[in-house]
Parts: C-alpha cells; structure tokens; sequence
C-alpha cells in the first residue's frame, strides 16, 4: 500500500488512502474493512495503555479479536460500507459509568490516531464522524435524548391528507 512518510519507521502504519474518485465512499477510500480494521488496531492498542480510558476498556473486554471485529463492523456501517454490524453502541455504554472527560480523551486519541495513519480528507471525515457519534453517546449515557434534528425528509406523512 502507497505511504505518504518518508520515516521508514512509520512508514507501514501510514497510508496514502487521499482517492477522491466521484462516488467514491469513504468506506472505500479506507479500503473496506481490512483498512478500517489496520486503522483501529493501533488505536485500540492506545486505549488499553491511556491512564484513564484503559482500565475501563480492560475491565469490560476479555475478547479483544472479538471485540475489534466489531468495531471494524460499527465502522464500516459509519462510512457507508457493507456490515453486519446490528446497533446497540449506546446500551453498551450506559452501565459504563462514563463521562465527558472520557469522551475527550477518547476524541483526543482517535484524532491523534487518524492523523498519523490517514490522509487529511479520510482524518477529516472520520473525526467528524467520530464527534457526532460521542455527542449521541455522551447523551445517552448521561440519562439524556440525543438532539434530534427534524428534516423535511424526517417529519411524517400525512396518510389523511390533513393540515
């Protein structure tokens, strides 16, 4: 896989995956699941060390393949690509007792992460992604609805032909 690193130390973890083709998904600017799953591990494996986020995700994941193919899943799902991925990622968290401060650091590494493996337009969508996604969690894990933003496309349909 093409590198945009002339560090031959960091040169296998960073990819050259900048292919704005038209119709292109990000899912496959990532290069499908086997892409997604190279961009997590190194992540995941940050997580398990992070002062704060470790011992939460040590306590609560024994199956760490298991785990990051879910994840690869959820991902996948994200960026418009084929998953089997079947939701459930805000009951997950609830009992979790997390706050704001973790959802910051959890940001604060997936940003690091995408930085270092992706190209500035795939990092870019993915932390916005990223973002949306702890808003919705943070919310739902504080005891709150999510903000549920009404579009034309979102409002119901008048089956009676009523105003």
């Amino acid at each position: 896989m093409p590198t945009n690193s002339t560090d031959p130390l960091t040169r296998a973890s960073v990819k050259d995956v900048s292919d704005t083709s038209p119709g292109k998904s990000l899912y496959e600017r990532l290069a499908g699941h086997d892409g997604i799953l190279e961009l997590i591990k190194p992540f995941y494996a940050d997580i398990r060390q992070h002062a704060v986020l470790g011992p939460i995700f040590n306590a609560h994941i024994q199956d760490w393949p298991t785990h990051l193919d879910k994840i690869t899943d959820f991902w996948a799902l994200q960026t418009g690509g084929v998953s089997r991925y079947r939701g459930g990622f805000g009951a997950a968290h609830v009992s979790l007792g997390i706050g704001a401060e973790h959802f910051q650091h959890w940001l604060a590494l997936w940003k690091f992460n995408n930085a270092r493996q992706l190209a500035l337009t795939e990092a870019s969508e993915m932390n916005a992604l990223a973002q949306k996604l702890a808003e919705r969690l943070s919310a739902i894990t504080q005891g709150r609805r999510p903000l549920k933003i009404e579009t034309p496309e979102s409002r119901p349909t008048n089956p009676a032909g009523k105003s």
